[in-house]
């Protein structure tokens, strides 16, 4: 019998988890505003975590909370305090990376389950029956690693031990998102979640006798010697991810925005629903999912290394340019008196045609009729980031539906 995979997406605020949660998500990761690796998404404050993780279990959905920064000694008492603040909220489980911070959370929690994160460089069996021995109750698997081996190792662990492996989104270059460029280049550490991105700047080696003749960076067995990459996209192979064994299917993106979180749960979450129902439906709806996937922000696609080593052209390629065919307009936080309330995040106006985006994969077009801003004065146009609106459109909408505009396609 096939394994049941969890959906796991990424939220970077208390809107996008409540998105997250809303459009499928079995459940998301988190980062508090310490001791996670992404110091430039938003991150939750206590509160805030506390209000998300109470709306996540309300829905049945699991929150676990990124711990996974590779600690220094001065690191080690503030996360001590962390995990007993944690204690008192209860996520799920807390994703680590370190050794040490590992055994404060078994001392400090006990009781909340320990997931090994891609950053320990978990590419073989016996690293994850060491963790398993230690206490850990999954292991996200190294970006490395083909399916091939994924199903190897599910061979040789424990069926309650769960293999966690990242099937969309930005795939870190660095061995494993180890980076050391962003450290040595701008001087912000990436082990500490401040990583600038210097893998998606454009490298080349020139030797210094031929000015101006640029050589392409390549992969050998070893190490990765390239520093750009395609977004990883598994959405056409959900019967080889199932068939391999792995247990939650990860989302990358913990810096994306609600739109982006809503466009790649919904999709994913019907593709694995109607997989499971019948896979002569999964084929069916094919198309479906791959419009859609598109339709939020991205680069071009690639299955990483999960058939493989892939070849240059696959991690490779020359446009460092998002392209992107939706712009997010707000999420709607309020239905009253035949208007939506939402907090506004791109300008647009009266009379414009707009898409209500809804959980269960329609996309209803409809036109803005009126906007009024807080005051209860009527505006023609929503040119201010955040601002708080009442919007009347031509179809009424529902509370947390999102509203996005399609934007011309590019030449």
């Amino acid at each position: 019998m096939a394994r049941h995979p969890e959906l796991l997406i990424p939220a970077s605020s208390l809107e996008v988890l409540k998105t997250a949660v809303v459009f499928g998500a079995d459940a998301v990761y988190i980062g508090g505003e310490a001791f996670g690796l992404r110091a430039k998404a938003k991150n939750f404050s206590m509160e805030d975590m506390k209000e998300g993780i109470a709306f996540a279990h309300e829905h049945d959905v699991k929150v676990y909370v990124t711990a996974n920064i590779l600690a220094h000694n001065y690191d080690l008492d503030g996360v001590r305090k962390y995990f007993e603040e944690l204690k008192e909220i209860k996520p799920d489980a807390l994703i680590i990376a370190d050794p040490g911070v590992f055994e404060i959370a078994k001392e400090v929690c006990p009781e909340i389950e320990r997931h090994i994160s891609t950053q320990a460089n978990n590419t073989n069996y016996a690293t994850y029956m060491f963790w398993y021995r230690q206490g850990a109750s999954r292991v996200v698997s190294a970006r490395e690693l083909s399916l091939r081996e994924i199903k190897e190792i599910r061979a040789h662990i424990p069926d309650d031990l769960e293999i966690e492996t990242f099937v969309h989104g930005a795939m870190c270059i660095s061995y494993s998102g180890r980076c050391l460029l962003s450290n040595y280049f701008t001087g912000r550490d990436a082990n500490h979640g401040a990583c600038t991105h210097p893998c998606r700047w454009k490298y080349a080696v020139v030797e210094e006798t031929r000015p101006g003749e640029y050589m392409p960076v390549y992969e050998n067995e070893r190490g990765t010697y390239i520093f750009n990459s395609k977004d990883l996209c598994m959405i056409e192979h959900i019967p080889e991810i199932i068939d391999a064994g792995i247990d939650s299917l990860k989302v990358e993106g913990r810096m994306k925005t609600a739109l982006y979180v809503a466009t790649v749960a919904r999709t994913y979450r019907k593709a694995i629903d109607d997989y499971l129902e019948d896979p002569e439906l999964y084929k069916k709806n094919m198309p479906w999912y791959l419009e859609q996937i598109s339709n939020c922000t991205y680069r071009q696609f690639t299955t990483g290394f999960f058939f493989g080593k892939p070849s240059e052209e696959a991690q490779i390629y020359d446009s460092n340019t998002y392209i992107k065919e939706y712009t997010y307009l707000g999420i709607v936080e309020e239905c009253k008196d035949g208007m939506v309330r939402i907090e506004q995040r791109n300008k647009f106006s009266v009379g414009e045609e707009i898409e209500i985006m809804k959980p269960n994969g329609d996309n209803i077009l409809v036109t803005v009729e009126k906007i009024v801003n807080a005051e209860g004065e009527e505006q023609e146009s929503a040119p201010h980031p955040k601002q708080e609106l009442y919007v009347k459109l031509s179809q009424m909408a529902e509370k947390y539906d999102i509203l996005r505009r399609k934007e011309p396609e590019m030449a």
